[in-house]
């Protein structure tokens, strides 16, 4: 089941048909006022346009486009893709042409030219880069704009609490490479996780070389395999990295291919760490912050020492006091070389980060911490040169502000990235689920184990054979080719029951064996694997903002240049006070004077004014958030799906797979002729097998039961069979006319309709039952009622939203008696407003979009292709799991477990994450509202206390820390009561 939803988190994003991953869904079809065409002729000269539209940044602009495209006469479609910023129409010619579409997009206020093949769209890749050194959402906001700006890059996200970027770009304009240097040229560190290519990548390590000429000769013979693409040497590290096509060629040929090579010498092995990923870099950037904390402690600590403790005991003062020149004593000497290494070395990355900041004309963190540290170390430089020049001067350093101020915004930034690993927990589990080895086995001609091999799971290629012991985990998705048994699918799916397997069932990689010996041929390996691809789909939701973020992201912008302009505004306020004396002399420490009074406030505001915490604020919780309901089997695609989910005031609920079972089963058989019951089954499904519908496939499977000896029967021959869509089928059976179908259908062909048959189908549609007739030879023969069974979850579920004040509706295709009898067996209100039967797709669109325009927030629960155009015009669009794939790939939310109470764990989920986002933010806010007054001294007339800026520092810390931490409590999450108290009642989804 899980492969259902792979094709969300694909890294390569092909133009499908003109739509984005998530376009605004059309309104229905649109004719001239006072035009009565008729549908086939106006149908019959519909044509489609496909534009370029050059400009558009968002979905607003995106909306006012579609807006004035629909408001032209004659336009069926139209469909707004702001990613690939084209618009595709659908338009009958005889009242609007292509031109007149054209000018209407450039009186919106954008250029559109018209493109001629729409077919041919060249496809957008999505490349994902790590980006080293952010420190604040004023670094991420810079990024973001310079990958915007590039010629051929569509979309482009940064993400602060990941430190990824993805990017949705043309190929064809521009590379890969490109992205990464323009993020260089940023002054940020870039790595390229993926590019979006059709291609695998693995690094692999060699033994044994021993000159340049050997890796070439390796690389030349690596070349010449096909499905190569690319291969790097790294001589010194002896790697060789490989692109690769994984259906042509695989890791396992090349190690094969190397240790053949040349004199047989080399040897090769997957690169130790390759594949590392967040993790990797996570722990890296863990340990160098840790380093540099551990390293300014030792020369902190002296500095701290000889300034705050010493000072005050008699031996140690004497020393420290003594005058080498002048008023130079051993103490500031002491305390200027020990804090240099501090601000110069230790602190360099401040430094850099300013510079590259400022390079680009933006202020960031690094910009407040750099101006703090430096205007208390070189003022003390000032004071020490004073003193040893002059032999009156006696002046108080603040070395131990600057190196005090880097040592706590070190701790600071150790604890937050320590705190930051945590909150991608959820993917790490996710991936160390895959085992490390797998067994391999050679086959020959006729199917026959002739060979067993232990190997690195990582080393599995496509159609190679593994062997799955009880207890072991499967090492590849694929399907059984040999052997029987349960497999525990619930690390993915969420199902806690395990499955039976046997032949040709598939099976998803890390998930467990339980009691059999199974054979399973791989066919999806590497990223292509229903794990990677979940990974990839929960690092695709953290990566997307939330709408909220906006708010954060506009602040940055002016945050840093107003906290400067404040800080120099305060030292300037109380050096001019204490300058004419508008306070009295003895507020002033005796350990200092006015002007150094006033540089203590002004870099106390500079220091303690944090925009980390606002920046991380929204994303970190998101992150936590979409991992805890990743693990739970809700799977969340980003920060809009979640903002959107805690809104919601009405549902609407599809009836048949989400509501029902979506398996319909023969319920009752009423024969209108003297014949036996397995007689009249075996004409009826002779003709029914043909057919795909699945009221079709229920009639053949009840007509098993009466032959209960072959698993697999074979049925009478049919002659000339026919389908007629949405009414039934008919055939020659054993020289008899068969028609199965439904009322209208036997009008249709002049078959008499006796009063018992229409009793008995009035009765089935009472009963929520779909009655099927039967004519044989062109008389009525029987009717047999068929029923989709109520989940069993699905009245508790209804329950449970209304006492959440969730209005719940029921859309369905289905005829009205049906649908009036499933709403009042699940508990939904019968009414018109609250139970819509008979809706084709486009109406359940058009009912989302009623209700919208009624002020409701409208989430959407479906499964099925119909339901894929109201699932994209919802607020909210979730998809039961065992769904289609069109459904699933529409869809804001995915429900794995295909479980009704996960909609109620979803919604309720939402509204702890976004709770926790605005208490991330009323901490982050406050603490600056509050603390940079008190910084600039606004408690010391009235209570004489003051803020050192080294415990400004410490605090402006720990605001960052704190605002992790507050996210990382969504990994306590639990699911509201009534819902465990569900599953202990043994409600649950078969």
């Amino acid at each position: 089941m899980a492969t259902k939803f792979l094709s969300l988190a694909c890294i390569r994003n092909e133009s499908r048909g003109g739509l984005s991953p998530r376009p605004h869904y059309p309104s229905m079809p649109k004719y001239p006022k006072g035009m009565a065409v008729p549908q086939t002729s106006m149908e019959g000269s519909e044509t489609e346009a496909v534009f370029s539209v050059i400009g558009m940044t968002c979905s607003a602009c995106a909306g006012s486009v579609e807006k004035a495209i629909k408001r032209l006469p004659g336009i069926h479609e139209a469909v707004v893709d702001v990613l690939n910023n084209r618009a595709q129409v659908l338009f009958y010619p005889n009242f609007v042409n292509e031109e007149k579409i054209r000018e209407t997009i450039e009186d919106v206020g954008f250029e559109a030219s018209l493109i001629l093949d729409g077919t041919n769209e060249r496809p957008t890749h999505v490349c994902r880069i790590r980006i080293n050194g952010m420190t604040c959402t004023s670094c991420s906001s810079t990024v973001e704009t310079a990958l915007q700006a590039i010629h051929g890059v569509q979309k482009a996200q940064v993400a602060l609490a990941t430190e990824e970027a993805e990017v949705y770009y043309d190929p064809k304009v521009v590379g890969y490479n490109q992205l990464s240097t323009a993020i260089e040229n940023c002054g940020f560190e870039a790595i390229i996780i993926s590019t979006g290519e059709d291609v695998s990548k693995i690094d692999l390590e060699v033994d044994g070389v021993r000159t340049d000429h050997s890796m070439r000769i390796i690389e030349q013979s690596l070349k010449a395999l096909p499905g190569v693409q690319a291969v790097d040497l790294y001589n010194e590290s002896k790697k060789i990295s490989l692109s690769y096509k994984s259906d042509v060629t695989g890791p396992r040929t090349f190690i094969n291919v190397i240790e053949t090579t040349g004199s047989k010498r080399f040897k090769a092995k997957i690169f130790p760490g390759g594949g590392g990923g967040r993790g990797a870099h996570r722990k890296e950037e863990i340990k160098q912050y840790y380093r540099s904390f551990m390293w300014s402690l030792i020369f902190t600590v002296p500095v701290f020492l000889t300034s705050m403790v010493l000072m005050y005991i008699p031996g140690p003062k004497r020393i420290l006091e003594t005058k080498l020149v002048n008023m130079l004593t051993v103490g500031e000497i002491l305390r200027w070389v020990l804090s240099t290494p501090v601000q110069f070395i230790i602190g360099w990355r401040f430094y850099s980060g300013s510079y590259k900041a400022l390079r680009h004309g933006s202020a960031n963190m690094d910009v407040l911490i750099s101006l703090g540290t430096n205007a208390a170390y070189f003022y003390s430089v000032y004071s020490v040169l004073r003193a040893a020049t002059s032999s009156h001067f006696k002046g108080t350093d603040f070395f131990e502000t600057s190196s005090m101020l880097i040592s706590f915004i070190l701790l600071g930034k150790y604890l937050e990235v320590l705190a930051k690993g945590k909150t991608s927990d959820a993917i790490a589990k996710l991936m160390d689920l895959a085992p490390e080895t797998a067994t391999l086995l050679t086959l020959d001609e006729e199917g026959n184990v002739v060979n067993e091999e232990e190997i690195d799971s990582r080393l599995i290629q496509k159609n190679d054979v593994i062997k799955v012991i009880p207890g072991s985990k499967v090492a590849s998705d694929g399907f059984v080719i040999w052997g029987q048994s349960h497999v525990n699918e619930s690390m993915i799916t969420g199902e806690s029951r395990p499955v039976a397997k046997r032949k040709d069932d598939t099976v998803i990689g890390g998930t467990v064996n339980e009691n059999g010996v199974l054979h399973i041929r791989a066919t999806r390996v590497g990223s292509e694997s229903a794990l990677s691809q979940i990974v990839r789909l929960v690092e695709s939701a953290q990566m997307a903002k939330a709408p909220v973020q906006k708010f954060a992201d506009r602040i940055s912008k002016f945050f840093v240049p107003l906290v400067i302009v404040l800080s120099f505004s305060t030292w300037l306020a109380w050096f001019l006070a204490g300058k004419f004396h508008g306070y009295p002399e003895s507020w002033i420490p005796s350990s200092m004077d006015s002007f150094q009074l006033a540089l203590q406030f002004g870099i106390s505001v500079m220091v303690i004014a944090c925009p980390c915490a606002l920046g991380l604020a929204t994303p970190t919780a998101v992150m936590v958030g979409t991992g805890v309901a990743a693990s739970q089997g809700v799977l969340i695609k980003g920060g809009q799906a979640l903002e959107s989910a805690h809104k919601v005031n009405c549902i609407v609920f599809d009836k048949t797979g989400t509501l029902t079972v979506g398996k319909p089963v023969v319920v009752n058989t009423r024969l209108l002729q003297n014949m036996v019951l397995g007689e009249f089954y075996e004409l009826v499904a002779a003709t029914e097998v043909n057919s795909e519908h699945p009221l079709a496939k229920a009639i053949v499977e009840y007509a098993k039961k009466f032959r209960e000896v072959e698993e697999s029967p074979s049925w009478p021959e049919v002659q000339e069979f026919v389908s007629i869509t949405g009414h039934g089928v008919k055939a020659i059976v054993r020289n008899k006319e068969i028609i199965v179908g439904n009322k209208s259908l036997m009008l249709k062909e002049n078959i008499a309709i006796p009063v018992d048959a229409e009793d008995i189908l009035a009765e089935a549609e009472g009963l929520a039952q779909t009655g099927i007739l039967v004519s044989i030879d062109g008389e009525a023969a029987g009717v047999i009622s068929i029923s989709d069974p109520v989940k069993p979850s699905a009245q508790e579920v209804i329950s449970i939203l209304k006492s959440m004040k969730i209005k719940c509706i029921m859309v369905t295709g289905d005829n009205w008696g049906t649908a009036n009898s499933i709403a009042m067996e699940v508990g939904i209100d019968v009414g018109k407003d609250t139970v819509i039967a008979e809706a084709k797709p486009e109406q359940k669109a058009e009912k989302v979009k009623d209700l919208q325009a009624s002020g409701y927030t409208v989430a959407m629960v479906g499964d099925g292709i119909n339901d894929s155009p109201a699932l994209v015009a919802a607020d909210v669009g979730m998809a039961i799991g065992a769904g289609t794939d069109i459904a699933i790939e529409a869809a804001d939310i995915v429900l794995m477990k295909s479980n009704l109470e996960d909609v109620v764990a979803a919604i309720d989920f939402s509204r702890k994450t976004f709770t926790r986002i605005r208490l991330n933010y009323i901490w982050a806010l406050g603490y600056n509202v509050l603390g940079i007054p008190i910084a600039a001294g606004a408690l010391f007339p009235s209570t004489g206390f003051r803020l050192p800026p080294w415990i400004a520092g410490a605090a402006m810390a720990a605001s960052s820390v704190s605002v992790v931490c507050c996210s990382l409590l969504l990994k306590y999450y639990k699911r509201p009561k009534k819902l465990d108290e569900l599953e202990i009642r043994g409600i649950k989804i078969e």
